[in-house]
């Protein structure tokens, strides 16, 4: 018989089978659940279930525990080769982090996450840095912005949770063509499952419009979800698509543009502690609203 301590905060709320699978790499989840049920494996000297969730200081006893059964294989983990220009543009877009964080002003242009046409994305680099750094939310490629990476499991799990709970306030802002009918309302719109066609689901989101001229439009946006290019299409619906849009904004004069979309404010609370940050909007957007005699915005950017 072996005895395991559960004194590490990364395995806090994690279900024991999965627990087993992480320490045990070769055990599958048969073994796992007929073991568990004749009471080999058991918690605190009691028998358990496979769903049970673990909790720090609990005790893991394997009574039927042998090497040659319980093994860990360590899987290769591949990291792809960041070019040195990725690299330097990643920790300059740093804008503050602390052992459990980092709070990234992402650049247009980047992925958030790989895929069949994407050469680096901010994932190949943060796991580049290490394994155990995960996304816990994502903004579009050419979406610029305040962009969240947990540095460990516990954190990444925290993050979820406030972001399933609605506990994150986050504020975009962007430049669109023209002007809603209303100067600050909420909207609620049925969008599509990118993935499945067949699958909508509802999405809330506030505006407010910060300024206007004759031809287009500064406004900020609080979503209260979380769905795919949830912003664009409401900028869409609203009849004022966000300029540099090529998706969702068919307008010909200014389809050559840079998104002018930015995740420019963030605010949420860890153990106690409240956490705000914001960004400075890139250049691109400063030239833009020169050129068409827009105010600057300042960087409180509040409803």
């Amino acid at each position: 018989m072996k005895k395991f301590y559960i004194n590490s905060s990364d395995y806090q709320n994690l279900r024991v089978d999965k627990w087993l699978k992480r320490n045990f790499s070769t055990l599958k989840q048969s073994f796992i659940e007929k073991n568990i049920r004749k009471g080999n494996i058991k918690i605190n000297k009691k028998k358990t279930s496979s769903n049970y969730r673990l909790k720090l200081n609990d005790i893991i006893e394997i009574f039927n525990y042998s090497t040659d059964t319980y093994k860990n294989i360590d899987k290769f983990i591949y990291k792809k080769e960041i070019p040195s220009k990725y690299k330097k543009i990643f920790m300059s877009s740093i804008l503050f982090e602390n052992s459990d964080f980092i709070i990234l002003d992402k650049w247009a242009g980047i992925a958030t996450q790989g895929g069949s046409k994407i050469n680096i994305s901010i994932d190949d680099i943060i796991k580049n840095i290490s394994s155990k750094y995960n996304l816990v939310h994502r903004l579009d490629r050419e979406t610029s912005g305040l962009l969240i990476i947990a540095k460990n499991l516990q954190t990444t799990k925290i993050f979820g949770k406030l972001f399933k709970q609605q506990l994150i306030s986050k504020i975009y802002f962007a430049i669109c063509q023209g002007t809603p009918h209303n100067k600050e309302s909420e909207v609620k719109l049925l969008i599509e499952n990118k993935k499945n066609l067949n699958k909508s689901s509802n999405s809330l989101t506030r505006y407010k419009v910060y300024q206007t001229n004759k031809n287009f439009s500064t406004l900020l946006f609080a979503p209260r979800t979380g769905k795919t290019h949830q912003i664009r299409l409401v900028a869409k619906h609203l009849g004022t698509p966000i300029v540099g849009d090529t998706k969702y904004n068919k307008m010909i004069k200014n389809n050559t543009e840079t998104l002018k979309l930015n995740a420019c404010s963030l605010k949420f609370e860890i153990n106690n502690k409240n956490y705000e940050f914001s960004t400075n909007l890139p250049d691109h957007f400063k030239k833009f609203m020169q050129k068409n005699s827009l105010k600057k915005i300042e960087k409180n950017y509040q409803f």
